[in-house]
């Protein structure tokens, strides 16, 4: 059975950081594009980063929101996609989810057009609140 988990979410103040965790189970994550994508409230779903699988050479992408603070990573002996999110600013509260990135669609979609983005396997999303 395919599963997605997320963990790490919380209660961090501005500047801070958090380390996101994504674990797949019922299959081997680094031969799946993983997207990672934030929706706060009232607002539409936001593709944050994403890395394709490893025949896709583990490229990686990030939304211009997010360049520069946030890294994602995969971690093969763990079958988890991490991302680190540094340097913490209120407009990131959202809750975070990750999701499969399979053919057709591609990373590039992720960050650039989330509202067309479509998966079949979605955690079940982690909270982060960034606030004083």
């Amino acid at each position: 059975q395919v599963q997605l988990v997320e963990s790490g979410g919380g209660l961090v103040q501005p500047g801070g950081s958090l380390r996101l965790s994504c674990t797949a189970s019922g299959f081997i994550v680094d031969r799946y594009g993983i997207g990672r994508f934030r929706q706060a409230p009232g607002k539409e779903r936001e593709g944050v980063s994403c890395i394709s699988s490893s025949d896709s050479g583990g490229i990686i992408d990030y939304a211009d929101s997010v360049k520069d603070r946030f890294t994602i990573s995969r971690d093969n002996a763990k079958n988890t996609v991490y991302l680190q999110m540094n340097s913490l600013k209120p407009e990131d509260t959202a809750v975070y989810y990750c999701a499969t990135v399979r053919a057709p669609m591609v990373c590039t979609t992720v960050v650039e057009s989330p509202q067309y983005f479509d998966s079949d396997y979605w955690g079940k999303g982690t909270l982060v609140t960034v606030s004083s």
